[in-house]
């Protein structure tokens, strides 16, 4: 289970609210992921199809890294504490003014936890938000009442010259 809140050097930006804000661009995309195996590679496939139709090829490894990370911890920490049925993780994908917004929603309500690198490589477990944190302009959280969470970040849509 995630144990702490998240980081505190990064504090959640009143205009996320646990959405993200669009600046007159398309439409948010959404998928619901299923939590096996092919729901790991719709998501995958889902947010590179959505970033080619929005021109934004050259965010779509970074993207897909952080949504892997996400999604799994969704899937593997707040999914097995979920109430009985059928657990709900949702993806979002959102563009505003220069940033890509990626939203997790799952039916946890513990905080993520950021374990700063302690230098291991070989560490297996542990450093999906550490690889979010290195790749994303910011994340955070927020509740989602009444039940559950939403875990985003925003990458930058800016091309390196």
């Amino acid at each position: 289970m995630w144990e702490a809140a998240r980081r505190t050097d990064l504090p959640l930006p009143p205009p996320y609210a646990g959405r993200p804000v669009l600046g007159g661009g398309p439409a948010p995309a959404v998928l619901h992921v299923a939590c096996d195996g092919e729901g790991f590679a719709r998501a995958r496939g889902f947010t590179r199809d959505t970033l080619r139709g929005w021109s934004l090829d050259h965010c779509g490894d970074d993207a897909v890294l952080v949504v892997t990370e996400l999604v799994s911890n969704a899937v593997k920490h707040a999914v097995p504490s979920a109430p009985a049925g059928a657990p709900e993780v949702r993806l979002g994908l959102a563009l505003g003014r220069a940033r890509l917004t990626l939203t997790v929603s799952d039916p946890g309500d513990n905080a993520p936890v950021f374990q700063p690198s302690d230098g291991c490589a070989l560490r297996e477990h542990g450093r999906g938000l550490g690889i979010v944190d290195a790749l994303a302009e910011e994340w955070g959280w927020a509740p989602r009442p009444p039940a559950g969470k939403t875990v985003w970040a925003t990458l930058s849509t800016r091309t390196l010259t």
